[in-house]
């Protein structure tokens, strides 16, 4: 048998009060968070979690698991970058160690094996698994953000099992983590998950913390060259700010009503195969705004490409792209 669930994770800020959640019914989900982590990192120990929680019950142990997720990030970190940053020793192709590096190693021992399938499902797009994941996860969140203790859920307890009657055990809250830096980010447990930081945090890391996230910026960056989104105006609509200004390797400007409008699937190029985040730096410039820069090499040639990304606190949006040729 195969068991579908959700994963999803919430932050308030990005980084800010951030929740997690995992959800297979009304009667078999768990949430968790930390008062101050990164959507990124919910996303994860949304994945971590569910992994580890089925695998510890001999109900759900030797099932086949497919996880639906509404972030491409998590997905191509599992399925098509790890490979890659386990052989270059956890660091990415410019050499810079992988961020989240904890969670992923986590991920990685726990899919050691298990029979584990991944799908993408389109966000807050009515997908009942998806919302009820972000329900949960956003109200984790919200719970840290407002100093009270979050509704963990049932765990596995509800889930079924054949021929008899049993409670389960629900996994206990995850109600601290790491911080979202490149390398080591605070001590772990032996299996690789992370524990509960404590208060006497130093003022560099502090520092570290209050940055914005520069990996969603580029997991974002990497989304608009998708044919995923590119095939969906919808979709592309949510990356993009009000004021976008798009200037393309040709020198023409179009703004966001005109580059909705000519978006397509960018032909002889696919951007999970032909990048990843690891090419694209994205260097924050403030506390809301983003430089990232990287090239592409379509059947137009190269192009040097930099973008810049706002942030109004609950999301990032493209405010401007510029691509310009690179002469032979």
């Amino acid at each position: 048998m195969t068991i579908t669930a959700a994963a999803d994770g919430s932050a308030l800020g990005n980084p800010g009060p951030a929740g997690w959640a995992w959800y297979i019914d009304d009667r078999t989900w768990h949430a968790g968070g930390w008062p101050r982590g990164t959507n990124n990192m919910g996303e994860l120990m949304a994945v971590l979690d569910l992994l580890e929680s089925t695998a510890s019950d001999p109900r759900t142990a030797d099932e086949e698991l497919l996880v639906l997720c509404d972030s491409q990030y998590v997905i191509n970190s599992v399925t098509k970058w790890m490979p890659g940053w386990k052989r270059r020793g956890w660091k990415k192709r410019d050499g810079r160690p992988v961020l989240n590096v904890e969670l992923m190693q986590a991920i990685d021992a726990a899919l050691k094996g298990r029979r584990v399938r991944f799908e993408w499902v389109k966000g807050h797009a009515g997908h009942p698994l998806n919302e009820a994941a972000d329900r949960r996860a956003n109200a984790a969140a919200t719970a840290f953000r407002d100093g009270v203790v979050p509704d963990e859920g049932p765990g596995l307890g509800g889930y079924p099992t054949p021929g008899a009657q049993s409670a389960g055990k629900a996994r206990p809250v995850r109600s601290a983590g790491p911080t979202e830096s490149a390398g080591s980010a605070g001590p772990t447990e032996s299996a690789g998950s992370p524990v509960p930081r404590s208060d006497s945090r130093g003022p560099q890391e502090k520092e570290r913390e209050d940055a914005p996230d520069p990996t969603t910026v580029a997991v974002q960056e990497l989304a608009l060259l998708s044919d995923v989104v590119r095939s969906d105006p919808d979709l592309a609509e949510q990356l993009l700010s009000p004021d976008l200004g798009w200037t393309d390797s040709s020198g023409k400007v179009l703004d966001r009503e005109a580059f909705l409008g000519s978006l397509a699937p960018l032909a002889g190029f696919d951007a999970v195969d032909d990048l990843c985040e690891a090419d694209i730096v994205a260097t924050p410039l403030s506390q809301n705004v983003i430089l990232t820069t990287y090239e592409t090499d379509g059947p137009r040639g190269r192009a040097r490409c930099s973008s810049v990304w706002v942030s109004d606190g609950e999301r990032w949006t493209l405010r401007h792209h510029q691509a310009t040729p690179v002469l032979e």
